[in-house]
């Protein structure tokens, strides 16, 4: 008989520990907006965590509870900024300076072209060519 007592005690607990843990994520994932300068969970702003609760025990799902916020103060309440239009962008900008500054870096360290095989022309195609040049050197001499 005790058995059947404990077993939805059980049930109720896991589902309180359930909530604490999704009030205690959603309060990570807002912005206090008392200063704008952490989270809720990091400041502890106490009217925040009540509506929190309030919407968690109303059986409101994260994502629910996310939107409320976004429509009372605005996409800025996010900790986490959505990756979308802009935001996007900023996301995905450092990643593309990254690649581009090793591209940078790969191109400085490579060994130059030497000297004299850049300025050395190629007169393959000239006839007598080196009838040519043994004539200039005699000039020069």
């Amino acid at each position: 008989m005790k058995k059947i007592y404990i077993i939805p005690l059980l049930c109720a607990l896991l589902w309180a520990n359930d909530q604490e843990e999704l009030i205690l994520d959603i309060e990570k994932s807002l912005m206090a907006i008392c200063c704008w300068s952490g989270t809720v969970y990091d400041h502890g702003n106490s009217d925040m965590e009540a509506e929190i609760a309030n919407l968690v025990k109303a059986g409101k799902t994260k994502a629910d509870v996310l939107d409320h916020f976004v429509n009372k103060h605005g996409e800025r309440v996010l900790a986490i900024p959505v990756a979308a239009g802009f935001n996007l962008f900023v996301w995905l900008a450092p990643a593309l300076i990254g690649l581009i500054s090793i591209f940078i870096w790969f191109q400085y360290l490579k060994p130059p072209i030497e000297q004299e095989d850049r300025l050395k022309p190629d007169h393959s195609d000239i006839p007598h060519s080196d009838q040519i040049e043994q004539e200039l050197q005699k000039l020069d001499q």
